[in-house]
């Protein structure tokens, strides 16, 4: 569990399947989640695994 305000990430691979299932609140501006910096094609190829 995390606690609020804390930042987390799920795992994945190109050869993973993964099921996320969430529910969640919002805000008050109807937020559900504060997305990170995005990763390129190329970044996420390059993951240690």
């Amino acid at each position: 569990f995390f606690d609020p305000d804390e930042d987390h990430w799920h795992g994945a691979a190109p050869d993973r399947f993964m099921t996320h299932l969430s529910m969640v609140e919002v805000d008050d501006k109807g937020n559900s989640a504060t997305w990170g910096t995005h990763v390129s094609d190329e970044e996420y190829g390059a993951a240690r695994r």
